[in-house]
């Protein structure tokens, strides 16, 4: 007879059938560890939020998630090893402007397509940059910069994440906007530039408002104005560049998961789910505003368009400023 032990089995059984995610046979959910590479190294804005994603998807999955650095190329050699990984949903990209909106209008020889070799998930967020420096520089304002750099032409360094990253690409804005001329200084990613922003090495930077928000916290770093059209929550008194005289001036940084081009609509639709479930979490609000990241979460197609849509702008600008970078 069907006794309650068996039924009490059956039902344990299909409880933990409902508890995988329901992808088919064609589809199997990967196994083992599920790697988010990133592109820039420890410490900077990308490698943040990549470990708050990751730390929660492994609850979640009850599964490794492992965030794994690859930087180099502002964030394109990663992009470039990500496109080339088998698309099983083992790995994943946190994608960055700079891979997936600069990089294919400064870098004619790119490997990789945006639209063809990778399946976006979910946008994580959107950040102005911030205007930086350190405390002991004496031209605090924007006016007192561009008269700074107009008096030391070519001679007041603002460093980046690397040639052809979103913060290198903000002073190619600001020195078209301003009609100014000064020393690009690229590094390897974010954390190497806040440290000789910090020591004196260079003047100024428009620093991404993840990486750089700790610094100007902890009172480290003097934030002077931010590059979106709106202040962000998260700094209501730090004036827009818009605000200190340019008008139309926006430039952020945004970050992304994305998969491999061949990608199952069946995983990157589940992941999206829970990489949205994760955006909603109170205490994962609670520090994407502290690092200013806005406007994250929502849908696989709206993520698409969004990213479409920064292609076309860059490229605008790119063209205009005849900006051009050694790939």
């Amino acid at each position: 007879m069907l006794n309650r032990r068996t039924l009490i089995q059956a039902g344990a059984g299909t409880a933990a059938t409902l508890a995988l995610p329901r992808l088919g046979a064609q589809q199997p959910w990967p196994s083992g560890p599920i790697r988010i590479v990133v592109g820039f190294p420890p410490g900077g804005g990308t490698d943040a939020l990549a470990r708050i994603l990751a730390q929660k998807l492994s609850v979640i999955w009850n599964q490794q998630v492992i965030v794994e650095t690859k930087a180099g190329v502002a964030g394109v050699l990663a992009a470039d090893y990500v496109a080339q990984q088998p698309s099983d949903g083992s790995t994943l990209l946190m994608a960055h402007i700079n891979s997936h909106a600069l990089a294919p209008s400064l870098q004619p020889n790119l490997k990789y397509n945006v639209e063809r070799d990778f399946v976006p998930i979910m946008m994580v967020g959107v950040t102005p940059n911030l205007l930086v420096c350190n405390t002991s520089q004496p031209a605090k304002t924007v006016k007192d910069i561009v008269a700074l750099c107009q008096q030391k032409p070519g001679q007041i360094g603002f460093g980046s994440a690397g040639a052809g990253s979103a913060q290198h690409l903000a002073l190619e804005l600001f020195k078209q906007r301003a009609k100014v001329d000064a020393l690009h200084v690229p590094y390897k990613g974010s954390a190497p530039v806040i440290t000789d922003l910090i020591g004196g090495q260079i003047q100024y930077a428009f620093e991404t408002m993840t990486a750089a928000t700790p610094h100007v916290k902890g009172g480290r770093l003097v934030a002077i104005a931010q590059t979106r059209a709106k202040r962000a929550a998260s700094y209501p008194d730090v004036p827009t560049m818009v605000e200190q005289g340019y008008p139309g001036f926006e430039a952020t940084t945004w970050y992304g998961l994305v998969g491999p081009g061949k990608l199952p609509t069946a995983i990157a639709q589940k992941m999206n789910e829970d990489a949205n479930k994760v955006m909603a979490m109170p205490d994962v609000q609670e520090r994407m505003a502290t690092y200013g990241a806005e406007d994250g979460g929502g849908s696989r197609e709206k993520f698409a368009e969004f990213i479409r849509s920064e292609i076309a702008q860059w490229q605008k600008v790119v063209k205009e400023g005849n900006v051009r970078v050694d790939s």
